[in-house]
């Protein structure tokens, strides 16, 4: 498939997603032109915050392909990335983005995530989210552990 048909996959899932119950978010996994796997957003449909399109297209590629590191793949998403969706996407190594709606269309529908960039740039202690540092001597132990450990597969 071209880049092209792929988007409009993504864009296809994303409308149909509207009438399934979902939010209008899209997203498909390709290598190589050929589709591995495909994501829709299911937030309020299923109850899970973590339900986005990307991300549920990652989960759905990495279980296909039988590997977490989806290098070699690109991902076609209806919309811009989300910050926890570009987080994810970096994480499974996915080689590019493509993107048809931007993130200021969203915002513009009401999907505004411009206060978590916002809060990202911030230092820790001057967060809405109120964060507290605790037992770092105990689990740190877990980190030299892990440092130690010979047979690690990294990521």
């Amino acid at each position: 498939m071209t880049n092209d048909q792929l988007m409009r996959e993504a864009i296809r899932l994303s409308r149909e997603n509207i009438a399934n119950g979902g939010g209008p978010f899209g997203a498909v996994i390709a290598r190589d032109g050929e589709i591995i796997a495909t994501g829709v957003n299911r937030v309020t449909a299923e109850n899970d915050p973590t339900a986005h399109a990307e991300v549920s297209a990652i989960r759905r590629a990495a279980q296909v392909l039988g590997t977490f590191n989806l290098s070699g793949c690109e991902i076609f998403t209806s919309c811009e990335p989300c910050p926890m969706c570009l987080g994810a996407i970096y994480w499974a190594h996915i080689d590019k983005v493509y993107y048809a709606n931007t993130k200021d269309d969203a915002k513009a529908i009401g999907f505004d995530d411009s206060f978590i960039y916002d809060e990202l740039a911030l230092p820790r202690d001057g967060r809405k989210l109120p964060a507290e540092a605790m037992m770092r001597n105990e689990a740190i132990k877990a980190f030299e552990e892990w440092a130690a450990k010979e047979d690690k597969t990294e990521y």
